[in-house]
């Protein structure tokens, strides 16, 4: 596929951060959801600036945060926004097929697996969330400093991912940004 518009990873920093400080101040979305684009985007495909991958809570929806619409960011949700060959496997795909030259892990404050890694035994499927969170975590018990390790944790298993340090040289970058639920802002870290 052809890229119409290839973003750097600094034009997209800067749109997210743009598009977080236009959410901040707003009542509802104002990305474009409208019908000609739902049907450009069908016929010519996407052409998304930014990778995000971010945990699967419904309070953190990034096309919001960031003030985007249809085809502009390519998302990942997991809970806890850990990482694992899935994810790995998403993000080369928008990397290498679609042409995105940033990938942010972005986690947020109050998150109810990092709250679970720290205070309760898991079990089942989630205990695989859990773990992860904890081998990112360690022993830390205050949430805001556990939330930023876990997503350093996922910025650093993208970045030593074999076919990620190949992109480096593409201009790819990797960072971690933290959504703080409270007011809205965005904290890249």
């Amino acid at each position: 596929m052809s890229h119409s518009t290839v973003w750097t990873a600094d034009e997209a920093m800067r749109k997210l951060q743009e598009g977080n400080a236009e959410y901040m101040t707003a009542e509802k979305n104002s990305g474009d959801i409208s019908r000609a684009l739902r049907l450009k985007t069908c016929a010519e495909g996407q052409t998304p600036y930014a990778i995000i991958v971010g945990c699967s809570d419904s309070r953190v929806i990034p096309e919001s945060i960031f003030s985007a619409g249809i085809g502009e960011l390519f998302v990942i949700r997991v809970a806890g926004n850990v990482i694992d060959s899935h994810q790995l496997g998403s993000i080369e795909y928008a990397a290498e097929h679609l042409g995105c030259r940033l990938i942010v892990v972005l986690g947020h404050d109050r998150c109810g697996a990092v709250d679970a890694a720290i205070n309760h035994e898991t079990n089942n499927y989630i205990k695989f969330i859990t773990d992860e969170i904890r081998t990112a975590i360690g022993g830390e018990k205050d949430d805001y400093k556990a939330c930023c390790l876990n997503v350093r944790h996922s910025v650093k298993m993208i970045e030593e991912s074999l076919e990620i340090r190949q992109e480096e040289e593409h201009g790819l970058r990797v960072c971690g940004a933290l959504y703080h639920l409270q007011d809205g802002s965005v904290e890249f870290l």
